[in-house]
């Protein structure tokens, strides 16, 4: 074999070794990523602990005084957001959530009480939200009382087990005249590594997205 062809032979057999493990270390990154692409196309603005439940008109609340049970009583909100309670007469509850009214009736009632303890209670709330994506039963849902992400899924029939990325599932949420995103881990809250609900509000959408899969 000539100078010039053994050189072109080391050229070659270097440069299929480069590719070879070129080619190695890609499929290593794949293998430790999990042949995955982004979990969603969704957009996912921002991720947040769910907020409190805030009383709406059309909520039906129970007020219970204990110790003072002549004061308990059951109200609806009415269309202007309040309600009307003896003694004190209307009180703005719709915007609040009933550890607000709660603090407020404490105030109001101060000199009637017994015991220093109101409760507030949601007996009935009609709830209307939408579910989207790898679900079984994608649509609206309407409900009497408040809701969280995952009762919402499980109304719509669960998640579709073969698509659904239930590590990204995304509440679109339009409030204040703005769009805002919420990003949560269903997943972990059906394996119990998560005990924090997150509750729904009326018209929120809730999407599934699909699992990204090479095959």
């Amino acid at each position: 074999m000539t100078k010039r062809t053994s050189d072109k032979f080391s050229f070659q057999h270097g440069g299929l070794r480069l590719i070879v493990a070129c080619a190695a270390v890609g499929l290593f990154v794949l293998g430790t990523t999990g042949c995955q692409a982004p979990q969603s196309a969704a957009p996912m603005v921002q991720s947040t602990a769910s907020e409190p439940q805030t009383l709406r008109e059309g909520d039906i609340v129970k007020i219970v005084f204990p110790g003072t049970q002549n004061l308990d009583s059951q109200q609806t909100v009415r269309r202007d957001g309040r309600i009307t309670l003896p003694i004190v007469g209307e009180v703005k509850a719709s915007g609040k959530t009933p550890a607000d009214l709660e603090k407020e009736l404490l105030q109001l009632f101060a000199s009637q009480l017994v015991s220093k303890e109101v409760s507030v209670t949601v007996v009935s709330s009609s709830y209307v939200v939408f579910v989207s994506g790898a679900v079984m039963r994608p649509g609206k849902l309407v409900s009497d009382h408040p809701m969280t992400a995952l009762e919402a899924v499980m109304e719509a029939g669960g998640f579709n087990s073969t698509k659904a990325d239930m590590r990204g599932v995304v509440i679109i949420r339009n409030e204040d005249g703005k769009t805002k995103n919420f990003t949560i881990d269903l997943k972990q809250v059906l394996d119990g590594q998560s005990n924090e609900p997150f509750y729904l509000k009326p018209s929120d959408i809730i999407f599934v997205p699909e699992r990204f899969s090479w095959f």
